[in-house]
């Protein structure tokens, strides 16, 4: 039956590849990429078997324990990620509980994850290697703290699979996974900092977690090493507990789980309240408005603009503040008018069947296309305006402020007005409504990054006069042609603003059906 689990995890990789050969070209990218961190992390530790013991135990120890504990904070963060082996699947299937819980165990060795974590864990085994016995332990511990970081998954995963199946839980951590991703640089960069400033603090904490479940199994190389055999049984029974009480956990919440499977019924919300559509004309591009800006505030996939967009004013001011000085800031008004702008650009492809409103209900393509521009110009006008402005406050550079704002506006009337069209025309592969943002579904990733990168250059080329303004206002120092570009700006952004809608809406009424047809086999 483990055996057969394998298979089955193996099958559904392998026809997942099968389904489109971009699948396969997204994979070896990924693993390429985890390639690259694995492979500076062995040869990091193949260089620690090199210098002294106690620099080797405190890099081990502190790398292991970080290992376990992202191990099990990422299932709660992308509880919505795919589960090819979800526990719940086998709810009516009798396979007996001991084969169940070994054959998910060595699946979820299976994916790049696994296969990164064991590889780097092996190579502890040569940081330890200045004896067979030492190298022994370590190969011990390597062997305990991979199937510890797969248990303690499993056991999160399964501890929140009610939470999981909650559509709000799914929401909220999509959502919050998202800060740290953004904020990467400056949080790494003020743990290195912080690494810098206590180095000495650094090997007494790799001692006292060396005796926590976090650190235990990782220590047992270098405690034989350093001649301590009696440090490392007692740490080898600690891993061997903690093992052994996170199987049972596991085995308790994976039975209950079982007898009892999450289910993500329907809510106990009361009907008669039209919230949005109440308030906007009863027509049809207030309807859609309506609908679209429900969509914004209730749909991660899109409520996720509207938190990168200020963090990522979080990192530019952290770049400015390590001194390089706050002029970067003066392009957040520009980003962030092409991020809200092209945010709609694959709109019909996240409404996945519910397209299907709009042809039953006769709902005319310009309306529709003016309808979600105006619920994005709706969130995105005051958003423009104040990353346009604000910077300044910190620059002091004023006579900038007409031609940002004219650039902005030029590049958010004129990015929705091209999103308009794009995404009446072409349908791309993203999330299923429910799915996590960060969920990568099968799909012709070419055609997706063809369709992106290339209405992103059109983008460029329309925006060409604001540019060129800009352009000038550096060269000359006129403040004249920043004030140009205030004019030009918006007036073109309405006129490109209006052909797209024009022609977004004319080719949604041509290949409605058609788009219908593609995002049902989407699913």
């Amino acid at each position: 039956m483990v055996a057969h689990l394998l298979r089955l995890k193996l099958t559904l990789l392998r026809n997942g590849l099968r389904r489109s050969p971009w699948q396969l070209v997204g994979l070896a990218v990924g693993g390429l990429y985890a390639l690259g961190i694995v492979g500076s992390l062995v040869v990091a530790l193949l260089v620690l078997r090199q210098e002294g013991h106690e620099l080797a135990q405190t890099a081990v120890v502190l790398g292991g324990s970080a290992a376990l504990l992202g191990w099990g904070i990422l299932p709660v963060a992308t509880a919505s990620a795919d589960m090819t082996l979800d526990p719940a699947r086998f709810t009516t299937f009798a396979v007996p509980m001991r084969q169940l819980l070994a054959g998910l165990a060595l699946g979820g060795l299976i994916g790049i994850p696994g296969v990164a974590t064991t590889l780097v864990a092996l190579a502890t085994v040569w940081t330890w290697s200045h004896g067979i016995v030492s190298a022994l332990a370590a190969l011990v511990g390597a062997v305990l703290g991979v199937l510890t970081c797969v248990v303690l998954s499993k056991v999160v995963t399964t501890a929140t699979a009610s939470l999981a199946s909650s559509r709000r839980f799914k929401d909220i951590s999509a959502v919050i996974f998202m800060v740290p991703l953004v904020l990467l640089g400056p949080i790494a960069a003020g743990v290195s900092q912080g690494i810098t400033a206590s180095a000495g603090f650094l090997p007494d904490f790799a001692r006292t977690l060396a005796w926590t479940p976090l650190g235990a199994v990782w220590s047992l190389g270098g405690d034989v090493a350093a001649g301590q055999p009696g440090a490392a049984a007692l740490k080898l029974l600690i891993a061997l507990a903690t093992l052994a009480g996170l199987a049972w956990c596991w085995k308790v919440l994976l039975e209950r789980a079982l007898v009892n499977p999450p289910y993500a019924g329907g809510g106990n919300r009361k009907g008669g309240k039209l919230g949005l559509f109440a308030v906007l004309p009863a027509t049809p591009t207030g309807a859609v408005t309506a609908r679209a800006l429900t969509y914004w505030f209730r749909d991660p996939r899109y409520g996720g603009s509207l938190i990168v967009i200020p963090l990522l004013a979080v990192v530019m001011f952290f770049q400015g503040s390590q001194g390089s000085g706050f002029g970067l800031l003066a392009v957040m008004g520009p980003l962030t008018a092409f991020l809200m702008a092209w945010s709609i650009s694959a709109d019909v492809s996240y409404d996945n069947t519910a397209f299907a409103l709009h042809l039953t209900t006769g709902v005319s393509g310009v309306a529709d296309r003016l309808g979600r521009a105006l619920a994005c110009l709706t969130l995105a006008v005051p958003v423009v305006l104040i990353f346009a402005v604000v910077p300044f406050v910190f620059t002091g550079t004023w006579e900038w402020l007409p031609g940002v704002l004219g650039l902005s506006a030029g590049i958010l009337l004129t990015g929705l007005g091209l999103s308009s069209v794009l995404s009446a025309r072409y349908n791309i592969a993203v999330p299923l409504p429910g799915d996590s943002p960060f969920k990568k579904p099968p799909g012709n990733v070419g055609q997706t990054m063809a369709v992106q990168f290339g209405g992103m250059g059109v983008l460029a080329i329309l925006v060409l006069p604001e540019a060129v303004l800009i352009i000038a206002q550096s060269v000359t120092g006129d403040v004249l042609f920043g004030w140009l570009n205030l004019v030009v700006g918006p007036v073109l952004g309405l006129v490109l603003f209006g052909v797209g809608i024009r022609i977004g809406g004319r080719w949604l009424d041509r290949r409605g059906p058609e788009m219908l047809a593609q995002l049902t086999v989407n699913r």
